[in-house]
């Protein structure tokens, strides 16, 4: 009721810039979320599948279980065979293979 006139008057729509001005934070920690977390993580992706890509017999790996053993055989179904000891022979899922500690050379042709 003793409202003045000035208060009950609707404000203008913002204009362009104040509303760029409103999403600028959210755009920045966008950008500083894909440099420091999900391009470094792509990369180690990227990385990790080409080792796994140039798996091959006799290279001495390490599984996300701790198993260190030797490559005896890499099958085309994404399973290695893996001799962990003398005459124990066990199947890997490739994708388990955290590392390649020995890289055996390719035989020259």
């Amino acid at each position: 009721m003793f409202v003045s006139p000035a208060f009950a008057q609707a404000a203008g729509a913002p204009s362009a810039g104040a509303a760029f001005a409103q999403f600028l934070p959210i755009i920045l920690i966008f950008v500083i979320f894909y440099f420091l977390l999900i391009r470094p993580q792509q990369k180690r992706m990227k990385e990790h599948r080409a080792m796994l890509e140039a798996l091959r017999r006799g290279d001495q790996i390490v599984t996300a279980g701790g198993i260190v053993g030797k490559v005896s055989k890499v099958q085309e179904d994404g399973m290695v065979e893996v001799d962990i000891a003398d005459g124990v022979k066990v199947k890997v899922v490739k994708s388990t293979i955290t590392s390649v500690l020995n890289k055996t050379e390719p035989a020259a042709s």
